[in-house]
């Protein structure tokens, strides 16, 4: 399933680095993405675009995990030549990642 099937998400800049925070539509949710939203997972996920580590934070009274992506968006957005030098674009990209996971 696409993980939209299940959060949403919202994203946007930290210098050079991109943060998206995805957040369960339901509470019972929120143990999938803990399981499944790994690391390597979105490392793998935006391959070419994240230069950089990722680190995660887990948000569970939020039903949310968050991600800051580093070396992501060309240095920052009053120096970056790329089209979302701000990371708005991230979260979007993140929803159309494939979980293999069935409700």
């Amino acid at each position: 399933m696409k993980l939209s099937d299940i959060a949403h998400a919202r994203s946007g800049d930290k210098g050079d680095a991109a943060n998206c925070g995805v957040i369960a539509y339901k509470e019972e949710w929120y143990p999938i993405l803990r399981d499944h939203l790994t690391v390597e997972k979105v490392k793998k996920h935006f391959e070419g675009i994240c230069l950089g580590e990722v680190e995660r934070y887990e948000l569970p009274n939020l039903w949310a995990v968050n991600f800051v992506l580093h070396n992501t968006l060309g240095g920052g957005g009053t120096v970056s030549l790329k089209l979302d030098a701000q990371g708005k674009t991230i979260a979007t990209a993140m929803l159309m990642m494939e979980l293999d996971v069935t409700l």
